[in-house]
């Protein structure tokens, strides 16, 4: 269970780098900036996930 909690917290770590790597290359390029905010909103979008289906597998455990 803890495995899961720290790939959890894992996403929002990728979701800063991506959102750093897009804010760096803005000016530069700014079709990967683009991709690296898909990648951002989409890591944030599975820290929510994963973190609700772990509260939903922890109640179903207690049950």
């Amino acid at each position: 269970m803890k495995i899961l909690k720290f790939f959890q917290y894992a996403y929002i770590f990728f979701a800063a780098l991506f959102l750093w790597d897009a804010i760096s290359n803005w000016s530069v390029n700014r079709s990967r900036s683009y991709m690296s905010l898909l990648f951002t909103a989409l890591a944030i979008f599975m820290f929510f996930f994963r973190k609700r289906f772990g509260k939903k597998f922890e109640d179903r455990n207690k049950k």
